[in-house]
């Protein structure tokens, strides 16, 4: 049985390591879960989600010329789960100002800018004074 990229294949984690976790495929070949496959959320230690001896179902994500077999736990997982972070991605424009606002906008960014560049400017010509005050300042006389 020859693994192939993108096929979801039961497996059992024999092996976790601080970078991921190593599972022994059906055909006897082991491939290794990255920590970053493990979950869609962020996962800081394997074994708060799987310990040696689990079952558990893999994808093929790559299969390298030196024989290194990469799998994912996460994308084996089936798709209503990739929806539920969809609607998330539909109400953003929903939150954004109406449309006789966003045409407004440029205005507001340049006087943003202006904003910006004038206190800029003040800053810099206060830290310029106090430095130069406390080195003498110019023309000042030494001595």
């Amino acid at each position: 049985m020859s693994i192939e990229v993108g096929s979801k294949l039961q497996g059992k984690v024999t092996g976790i390591t601080k970078f991921g976790a190593f599972v022994v495929l059906p055909d006897g070949s082991t491939g290794l879960v990255h920590i970053s496959e493990v979950a869609d959320k962020y996962v800081k230690d394997i074994n708060d989600h799987h310990k040696v001896g689990d079952q558990v179902e893999v994808k093929v994500i790559n299969v390298e010329k030196d024989g290194k077999i990469g799998l994912s736990i996460k994308k084996a997982k089936d798709r209503p789960e990739t929806t539920q972070r969809t609607p998330s991605n539909t109400q953003r424009p929903r939150q954004g100002r109406p449309n006789d606002r966003n045409n407004a906008r440029p205005e507001n960014f340049e006087s943003k800018v202006a904003k910006f560049l004038k206190d800029s400017e003040d800053r810099l010509t206060s830290l310029k004074r106090s430095t130069e005050s406390k080195r003498g300042g110019r023309g000042a006389k030494r001595g």
